[in-house]
């Protein structure tokens, strides 16, 4: 048993196997996991029911993984601002949030950069987010 706070292991698998420069998508529940992620990145479903497991359960654990260097979110064509990227601010510090376009969005999931896709059970609109990972400075 592992004593750290991540412990999923498709999960921890896929961060392993990602570097520097690589992207991990932590997708709410209406986004569409199968046909809108690079069909070579590791998927993993944590979508048991609504709002089971929501994608800031999901991005605080990421974020004490991993090192981010960047993060894009989906933004609505209105340009408002969705509430929950508040909450993606919170937890990642010191991190400007990259608006995208739904499409735009897309298409950077489905790039070839795309080492992880999670799919939650959050039921916000525009919950999604696309992190790229940073480097683990030298000791």
């Amino acid at each position: 048993m592992l004593t750290y706070q991540l412990l999923h292991p498709d999960i921890l698998a896929g961060l392993a196997a990602a570097g520097h420069g690589a992207t991990v998508l932590i997708a709410d529940g209406n986004y569409p996991l199968v046909t809108r992620s690079h069909p070579a990145a590791r998927r993993v479903y944590l979508n048991l029911a609504p709002d089971m497991l929501r994608v800031t359960d999901v991005l605080g654990v990421i974020a004490g993984a991993i090192p981010i260097e960047a993060a894009h979110v989906m933004v609505p064509d209105d340009g408002s601002e969705p509430g929950i990227f508040a909450d993606f601010r919170t937890l990642l510090p010191g991190i400007t949030l990259q608006a995208l376009d739904r499409f735009s969005f897309y298409a950077a999931a489905r790039g070839p950069d795309l080492a992880l896709a999670i799919a939650t059970g959050e039921r916000r609109i525009y919950a999604n987010i696309l992190l790229t990972i940073g480097v683990v400075p030298p000791r």
